[in-house]
Formats: C-alpha cells, structure tokens, sequence
C-alpha cells in the first residue's frame, strides 16, 4: 500500500472526528443563543444540552466493545448513518422537544462512531505512526471545536436554527460514505474469553488507567477553561467576545500542536511520562496564576498554556493506550478511555462550581490546579523514566503489545 492510499484509508476518520465535536459544540452554541426562541428556559436548556453527554457516558463502552466484536468500520458507518438521521429529526420542527430528542440521538451516534474511530486509527497506523495519526484526529476533533461555535451561529444567523442540522446531517452522511468507500474492512481478530477478573485487571493495569487518568484530567481542565473562561472575561470587564477569543485560541493552539507533538512521539523525543507531566504542571500554574493574578494578559496566556497541556496529553495518551493494547480489545479500551474523558469533562467544572459557591473563584481554580499538579505527580511516577524497572525494556513506555501481526494489505498511515 503506498503512502497516498494509507492516507486515504485514514483521512475519513479525521472527518468524522471533525463532526463529533461540530456536533456537540456547535449544537450547544446555537441553543445557549436561541434558547429564548424556542421557548427554553434555563434548566431546560442544561437538560437539553447535558443529553449528548449522558449517552456517550453510558454508551461509548459499549460501542467500543461492540467494534471489537464485528469490526470497527460497521459501527463507524452506522453510527454517522445514525447521527444523518438524528439530525433529520430536528427537521421536523425546532420544539424543545424535538432538539432534545435530536440531540440524544447524536450522542448516541456518537458514542458509535468515536470510539470505534479511534480504534480504527490505531490499527491502520501501525505502532511507528501511532502519534502521528492520533495527532492528526485529535487536531481534527480540535478544528471541529474551533469552528462549530462560529458555524452553528453563522449558519443559524443567516438561515435559521435548522439549516445547522441539514449541514450536520450532509456532513455525516458524507463521512459515512467517504468510510464505507476508503476505510478497509479490519478483520475481527480472534478474542479469548475473559472472566470479569480478566476484565478488572485489565482495566486497572498501569498500561490503561494512567493514560486515562491523564486523558481525564486534561479534559476537567479543558471543560473548566471552556465554561470559566468566557465569566472571567466578563468580570473583567471586557467585551463579551473575549472570552469566545480565549476559548478559540485554546482549540487553536490545541490543533496545531497535536501534530507535532504525535511526530515528536514517534521519533521517541518526547514520552507519555515527561509530556504528560509537563502539559498538566503547565496547566496547573497557569490557573494559578489566573487565580491570583486576574488580568486579559493572563487570561489568554492560561487558554494558550492549556490548549497546549491538550494538544500535548492527548496524542501521547491515546498512542500510549493503543501501543499497550491487544487488537482484540482495541475498540473497548478507547470506549472506556472516551469514558474516562467524558468524566473528567463532567466533573471539572462540577468541581469548580461547587468550591466556587462555598468559597470563591479563585479558590476552585487553585484547587483544580492542585488535581493537576497531583494527576502529573502520579503519572511520572507511574510511568517510570527508561532504564527504570517495571517496563518493557526498562521503560515507562509500552513495549510491542502480545496481538497478532497488521492484516493483509493494512499498512502504516501517514
């Protein structure tokens, strides 16, 4: 296979990471700006948008055990088919009901297609690319971060609130087909049978949960930055669309590191242990700093610093997590990752809420910067310099996984 046609196994992937994200951010977008509109209220609005999150909490496992089972590229293609047709829903009319019945249909979908995407990425990378092609999703997942708030509303603005779902609707539809084409059917690789013992320590081996803990902790900080970051802006005084700039630059520095960070990966001139250490130390004293120091300066030097930690952690992680994994279980590992991401998304600014309504701001800030410090901690210490004990090799990274050789005619991606 030459490296054009690996490009175009993987490239579909990219864009249906791209449509998860438009769909959950810039959904939410354009329902916080008509909520008045159509008629809903504040607490129906958090309903509403807190049900794309709820299904992919409950379903992302699931899903990725699911694509172990048949294979990955039936579940990408039906879940984008799925997430056409919750799209559609929206169609009919733009009730409260009907958005919250649309929007629990595209987390659905999306529980289906991310995770089984994510698996699909790690095999047809092959272990020399791994943080590459991860970089390259993750960047693609950040643009559709960057870009769905400012489409949505523009979309929106000019055509009304249901022109953002026929445009979401086209998008996965295209993806689907684009997948169905271009992605290979990856065979199903024989699995033994596990006890739910093999199934516990599998998912409390060092090679998982500190990947996962890291994933986690970026994405509380993430979903803090996002929601925080636009109050703070206010309570500085600036112009409401400070907070939005500070928030795009975050997704921006995030999708231009993660490339670059996944090649550095793959040369072995950064490892799981020192970046994510560092990315989460970073983000820990730049929310300090924000805490003590409120100013414009700080505030977007924070939402650069921390869509740094993101572009930084994130292609190290899921790498790290693809490398210590058998292909037989590839899918429900990334599902229980996507599962740990989801959390941490949830508990961030749940976290911070609450310490911020007992004491202050800048008190919940400092406590989440000190989760940071502490999660960096733990995972240098957990994932071990090479030439210590405990790894493959004498190294914290992942040694060759115990799995079968890449399928016939499945080479490396770009």
């Amino acid at each position: 296979m030459t490296l054009t046609s690996s490009l175009r196994s993987v490239a579909p992937l990219y864009l249906a990471g791209f449509t998860t994200a438009f769909g959950a951010h810039g959904v939410a977008s354009v329902l916080g700006a008509e909520s008045d509109d159509i008629g809903l209220s504040l607490i129906r609005l958090g309903l509403v948008l807190a049900l794309y999150d709820v299904a992919e909490v409950v379903l992302k496992p699931v899903f990725g055990a699911l694509s172990d089972r048949i294979g990955p590229k039936p579940v990408i293609v039906g879940g984008l088919a799925a997430f056409t047709a919750a799209s559609l829903i929206a169609l009919v009319s733009p009730s409260a009901l009907v958005l919250g019945l649309a929007r629990l249909g595209q987390g659905a979908a999306a529980s289906a297609f991310s995770p089984a995407s994510s698996a699909a990425v790690a095999r047809l990378a092959g272990r020399e690319r791994l943080g590459r092609s991860f970089g390259r999703y993750g960047a693609w997942k950040s643009l559709g971060y960057v870009l769905g708030p400012l489409l949505g509303v523009g979309l929106a603005h000019l055509w009304g609130i249901q022109s953002l779902y026929a445009a979401l609707g086209l998008l996965s539809a295209a993806a689907a087909v684009w997948v169905l084409i271009c992605v290979p059917a990856l065979p199903v690789v024989p699995r033994p049978r596990y006890t739910l013992a093999d199934l516990v320590r599998q998912t409390t081996e060092r090679g998982f949960l500190v990947p996962t803990l890291l994933l986690a902790t970026t994405t509380a900080i993430l979903g803090v930055a996002v929601g925080f970051l636009p109050l703070l802006a206010v309570r500085l005084g600036l112009h409401p669309l400070a907070g939005a700039a500070a928030v795009a630059l975050l997704a921006l520095t995030s999708t231009l590191v993660q490339p670059v960070v996944g090649r550095l990966r793959d040369e072995e001139r950064v490892t799981t242990r020192a970046g994510g250490v560092l990315g989460l130390w970073g983000a820990a004293v730049a929310l300090v700093l924000l805490a003590l120091f409120p100013h414009a300066l700080t505030l977007f030097a924070a939402a650069a610093v921390i869509g740094l930690t993101v572009g930084t952690v994130t292609p190290l992680a899921f790498a790290h997590l693809a490398a210590a994994t058998p292909e037989e279980r590839m899918g429900r590992t990334m599902g229980n990752a996507e599962l740990g991401r989801e959390l941490g998304d949830a508990g961030g600014p749940l976290l911070v809420g609450v310490v911020a309504t007992a004491t202050t701001l800048p008190v919940a800030l400092a406590v989440l910067a000190a989760a940071g410090l502490g999660a960096g901690a733990l995972s240098g210490a957990a994932l071990r310099a090479p030439g210590g004990p405990g790894g493959p090799g004498g190294s914290g990274e992942p040694g060759p996984p115990d799995r079968p050789a890449d399928p016939p005619g499945v080479r490396p991606a770009p």
